[in-house]
């Protein structure tokens, strides 16, 4: 009997070591890690790319990630950042957001020979809301088209953007202040750089592509010193003009000690810094989102967002106009309905900037998205909303609609997305029998509009 016991436990305590053999596993810097393949496809989720940035990290440049013995299981993505939720008919969250949030995912197909094209997300939310875990952000559909996939996260709010006298003083990153989101978005490029050989990318062939917030950090990203040979093409939807951060590191500090005096914390109270670490991490929330970001008139302002500092992120106009930015492809656009319609500053930025790319000697191609899901649609017939063009360029609109997906939405995907996964691999959107998409110049100011059919076709810009 005790033969036979002690045998079934050698079974039970092996079986998921056999379990794990069937499972994909990559060896990156830091480590072992176990994926998951369904459908063709193999993902790693949940993967550090940076130290939790807690305790004394809170507002500290991202530190490297510890290395951990034997296999990290990657099946599960990891913690959005803190943020207070925010009802989001785009993206809602897939997981509970927490302060360690650093943290990357990655989708390629199963049986791939050569290294692999790949795409980094960088997702939107006015830089106070927004995660890699919402699931039409997965990467599944677009890795099925032959490409690698890379989400992550960047901190969010105060999280993400916060500077205080004491930081200043004490600055022991060597003047990386403040833009701790955008740092965050660097530390992932790198790890990009130096890890995603090891998955079957190519790190001399990766296109970073952002919505909003996202797109606004492509233009941040794409002028940034920092980020020079990290990326070789950009994608901008939806990113505005090449306007400036509004605030100053001056300015910001002010912002700063506002926020401190509105928990108790004097400007003149030589643990400052430290008492505002000590905070539970909701306090520093505060009740930031989307919908509170606004100071009201008469209060002082507590919450800034990124800062030209120079360094990290300079002034965008400056670098443009002088020509000392990444003079990478681009895909660029705006939907059809964006934030202030027609004349607002999504759609006219998208325009001037196709303008200035072009200019430069830039490979631009310029879009508008249209196109309505069928259910969607309204009867003020204003065309397509801010974010809604996300699912087609992710092939997720079934996951989006869920069963009032139609056949001309799916279809209207797979044409968007097929664009998308083209230009991440040449750097040129065109191929697989689509219509003709040129170059946007000044004797050409082409624009390919997603129509409201789904179809995709050249079109004057403005539309009539």
């Amino acid at each position: 009997m005790r033969t036979i016991i002690l045998a079934a436990l050698a079974v039970s305590l092996s079986a998921p070591a056999y379990a794990q053999e069937d499972r994909p596993r990559v060896v990156i810097d830091t480590g072992a890690l176990l994926g998951r393949s369904a459908d063709g496809i193999t993902s790693f989720k949940g993967i550090p790319f940076a130290a939790p940035p807690v305790g004394d990290l809170r507002w500290r440049a991202p530190q490297p990630a510890a290395k951990w013995p034997g296999e990290r299981d990657a099946g599960q993505y990891g913690h959005d950042c803190m943020q207070l939720p925010f009802p989001s008919d785009a993206a809602p969250l897939g997981t509970p957001p927490a302060e360690d949030c650093l943290y990357a995912n990655v989708w390629k197909p199963d049986r791939a020979k050569a290294k692999l094209p790949v795409m980094v997300w960088i997702y939107g939310g006015g830089f106070v809301n927004g995660g890699s875990s919402p699931p039409t952000y997965s990467g599944a559909e677009l890795a099925g088209q032959g490409i690698m996939v890379v989400s992550f996260n960047y901190r969010l709010g105060r999280f993400g953007t916060f500077a205080h006298p004491q930081l200043t003083t004490t600055n022991p990153d060597g003047g990386l202040l403040a833009n701790y989101g955008y740092m965050d978005q660097l530390a992932a490029l790198r790890w990009v750089r130096r890890n995603i050989a090891a998955f079957g990318g190519d790190p001399a062939n990766v296109t970073i592509i952002g919505e909003s917030a996202g797109g606004m950090s492509v233009h941040a990203l794409i002028t940034s010193p920092l980020a020079d040979g990290l990326f070789q093409r950009a994608v901008i939807e939806s990113g505005g003009p090449n306007s400036a951060p509004g605030t100053t590191l001056a300015a910001a500090e002010d912002i700063g000690l506002a926020f401190a005096k509105s928990k108790g914390i004097a400007p003149d109270d030589g643990q400052a810094v430290a008492k505002l670490r000590a905070l539970p991490a909701d306090q520093i929330v505060a009740g930031l989102n989307l919908a509170t970001m606004m100071t009201p008139a008469g209060q002082p302002k507590t919450f800034t967002g990124p800062i030209a500092d120079g360094r990290i992120a300079v002034d965008p106009n400056t670098a443009y106009q002088s020509g000392r930015f990444s003079k990478v492809p681009v895909m660029l656009g705006a939907t059809s309905d964006d934030i202030g319609g027609p004349s607002g500053y999504m759609i006219t930025g998208a325009r001037k900037m196709a303008a200035l790319f072009a200019s430069s000697s830039v490979p631009t191609y310029y879009y508008r998205f249209s196109y309505v899901a069928n259910s969607a649609r309204t009867a003020d017939g204003k065309g397509a909303k801010h974010a809604t063009d996300i699912p087609f360029f992710f092939n997720t609109a079934s996951i989006k609609y869920g069963d009032q997906t139609t056949a001309t939405d799916r279809a209207a995907a797979q044409t968007v997305s097929r664009y998308l996964v083209n230009f991440v691999k040449r750097g040129d959107p065109n191929g697989d029998a689509l219509p003709a998409w040129p170059r946007y110049s000044s004797s050409q100011p082409s624009m390919l509009n997603f129509d409201v059919d789904g179809a995709a076709r050249l079109a004057p810009d403005p539309l009539p």
